[in-house]
């Protein structure tokens, strides 16, 4: 039988993930290369992943694309979980989480929303009026992840490795130019999995600029709130000694490259108000470094879905993942695995 090479492009938390997992469904002629433009020993505005905050928080909603999320999310934080307890070295750590909002959007405000964003958490209770600060008009608590994304996508990329999985840094124009790569000595390509972030010239592709703000002040909470005039704040421990992020910025089709002193003054007087940095820190904070990310997002949301190219070749894609690229990654994973069941590309039963 010939070798086949399945072709994942993109290294980010998502294509790593999906790589990794692909690799426990081969069959003994195959094998998996990751091409990428940058891995998780480089650092570009482009490549989102070592520069999130990532931890989880959960979305309510009740659209399609919500209830999606929702499970992809909910896979997500049980694999999480699962690798907290089992290999701390992994950069992932449980932790309280809390959401303080001033000014709740409707979709908090019905019941079973929140039951299907947030009944899965371990922990998971309403706060009560004297736990919130005052302007605060709905407040939750829970056990949630957070993640030291450079240690995490590191840790994927040699877990993949010793796997035997290959990489080659290069950078795609079209996702059919991965069929042509790895040459006949390695096997022909009919898979190629397309976690590119952005896909290449998807019309419903667009950034989202993220500034956030790395401190060495420690935390022992994961805070999110949101601010009555719609702006959202957060506070991220980063496992591992990582320092923790202070956030953030959403900026939709902002290509600004620079981080902006104004954001970051924001930024630090509202962590300076609102989470609970210790006493020593007097609202002073040891800063690390300005961060500004392009997020991936796309209209609608993820674009998963298998599409046959010609003959027996096929692109499934998995790109647009926004904000949630570590938040949905295991899920993701899973749902492009369970794609190439559907298309005969692996198979079911996981290699010991």
């Amino acid at each position: 039988m010939n070798n086949e090479t399945i072709v994942v492009i993109g290294a980010g938390v998502v294509g790593l993930t999906t790589a990794l997992h692909i690799q426990q469904h081969l069959h003994p002629s195959q094998n998996v290369l990751i091409v990428a433009r940058e891995f998780p020993n480089t650092t570009s505005l482009n490549y989102a992943s070592p520069w999130a905050g990532a931890h989880y928080r959960p979305v309510p909603g009740s659209s399609p694309q919500s209830a999606r999320e929702n499970s992809q999310a909910r896979r997500t934080y049980e694999y999480f979980k699962h690798l907290a307890a089992e290999d701390p070295s992994s950069g992932v750590q449980l932790i309280d989480g809390e959401e303080h909002l001033e000014s709740p959007p409707s979709e908090y405000l019905h019941e079973a929303n929140i039951q299907s964003a947030y009944a899965h958490l371990d922990g998971f209770r309403r706060l009560t009026a004297d736990e919130t600060p005052p302007e605060v008009k709905w407040g939750v608590r829970y056990r949630t992840y957070v993640v030291n994304s450079p240690v995490y996508c590191a840790y994927l990329l040699r877990k993949f490795v010793l796997n035997g999985g290959q990489t080659r840094e290069y950078t795609l124009v079209d996702p059919m130019e991965a069929f042509e790569l790895p040459g006949t000595e390695t096997g022909t390509v009919t898979t190629v999995v397309n976690c590119s972030g952005l896909g290449f010239g998807d019309p419903k592709s667009f950034i989202i600029r993220g500034q956030t703000c790395l401190v060495r002040n420690p935390c022992s909470v994961t805070i999110t709130r949101q601010n009555s005039d719609g702006t959202w704040s957060f506070c991220i421990p980063r496992p591992l000694s990582g320092g923790t992020i202070i956030g953030g910025t959403k900026q939709p089709h902002d290509w600004s490259p620079t981080p902006s002193l104004e954001t970051r003054k924001q930024l630090l007087a509202n962590a300076a108000k609102w989470f609970p940095f210790s006493k020593e820190s007097g609202g002073q904070f040891d800063v690390i470094r300005d961060i500004v990310g392009r997020r991936p997002a796309r209209e609608g949301g993820m674009r998963i879905e298998a599409e046959r190219v010609g003959g027996d070749r096929f692109i499934v894609h998995a790109y647009g993942a926004g904000g949630r690229g570590f938040e949905l990654s295991w899920g993701v994973a899973q749902d492009v695995v369970q794609l190439m069941f559907e298309n005969g590309l692996a198979r079911q039963k996981a290699s010991l």
